[in-house]
């Protein structure tokens, strides 16, 4: 079993129409709405990859009970824990025109001290039976800042390899307890060590505690920096669409690959693949299989240069927050 866990759920809601008219009225062609959040979109992936995936993370109001009827629709395994506070939701403007996306994501909720607590028991008694976890997306109020170090320390306590995908200094927080694959994209990592080229980035956030680092270009693909070395994959072709989700399907490859102990090569492509088949999925947390396989060949994979030992691990991000060395 995969575990994915989403502190900061959300419902997100998808409009669609031909072009946005700013300042002025626009008639939306289509609206869907569907249980999302970084952690259960990497979760519905994986499903349809034949993983056994269980949800875990915080819900609570309507918009909580909407997003944990989506995801018994979906057939997902629901373990949330139920909180006080009202789930947020997330919108995505697509306009077929411009074949592009707008998000706006609104404030999660404020998570009381007990409704951590009993987050964190249902936690270690999930990692009982799991093989990897992914803990991804941001914080709530009130969730503890340095939350995901303490994760990532119960899953390595339990013998789980960890993938984290965060920003800043809820990243920073989570990097001493060594999480088995760290997967941030150009803006959260510079967020978290400063304008630096992606790879001394990656390098830098080994040093801090990573095992393994796997940077999202965009349209541009992914760059890995791991213990057997450097690698850049590439799409075959620039994909026009909605790219919300495509980086979770990305950590969904890559967990599947942790697990199966595929060669980073290997698990680099089907990254590319699936979040490249993603974008061209209407929803979040979708792909056409047929899509996969069309580009999955084409997928370019080459080492950037030999493995070497990362720098030193910087002592503060860009605006002073503590990064673990």
């Amino acid at each position: 079993m995969i575990l994915t866990v989403t502190l900061n759920a959300a419902v997100d809601v998808t409009y669609r129409l031909d072009r946005v008219t700013h300042h002025g009225s626009n008639r939306v062609a289509s609206v869907a709405e569907r249980a999302g959040g970084k952690g259960i979109n990497v979760a519905r992936v994986l499903a349809a990859l034949g993983h056994d995936a269980v949800v875990t993370g915080l819900a609570g109001g309507a918009t909580g009970d909407a997003l944990r009827a989506d995801l018994a629709a979906a057939g997902l395994r629901d373990e949330l824990v139920p909180i006080a506070g009202s789930t947020r939701r997330t919108v995505a403007v697509v306009e077929s025109t411009a074949g592009d996306a707008t998000v706006y994501l609104e404030p999660g909720p404020v998570v009381g001290a007990d409704e951590w607590s009993r987050f964190t028991a249902r936690y270690r008694r999930l990692l009982r039976t799991a093989r990897a976890v992914v803990l991804s997306g941001s914080l709530p109020v009130g969730v503890p800042p340095d939350a995901y170090g303490t994760l990532v320390a119960l899953a390595a306590d339990a013998g789980v390899p960890a993938v984290l995908d965060a920003e800043g200094p809820a990243l920073c927080a989570g990097l001493a307890a060594g999480p088995a694959l760290v997967k941030p994209n150009v803006a959260e990592l510079a967020a978290t060590v400063g304008p630096v080229s992606p790879l001394a980035g990656a390098r830098r956030l080994r040093a801090a505690g990573a095992r393994a680092v796997v940077v999202s270009l965009g349209p541009g693909g992914l760059l890995a920096s791991t213990p057997d070395g450097d690698w850049r994959a590439r799409p075959p072709e620039h994909v026009r669409g909605n790219p919300t989700g495509a980086g979770d399907s990305a950590v969904a490859a890559l967990a599947a690959g942790l697990v199966t102990g595929s060669p980073w090569p290997e698990r680099l492509a089907r990254a590319v693949a699936l979040s490249a088949a993603t974008v061209l999925a209407p929803l979040a947390g979708s792909f056409d299989p047929a899509d996969v396989r069309r580009l999955l060949p084409l997928v370019r994979v080459r080492p950037v240069r030999p493995a070497s030992p990362p720098p030193t691990a910087p002592s503060s991000g860009p605006q002073g927050e503590p990064c673990p060395s």
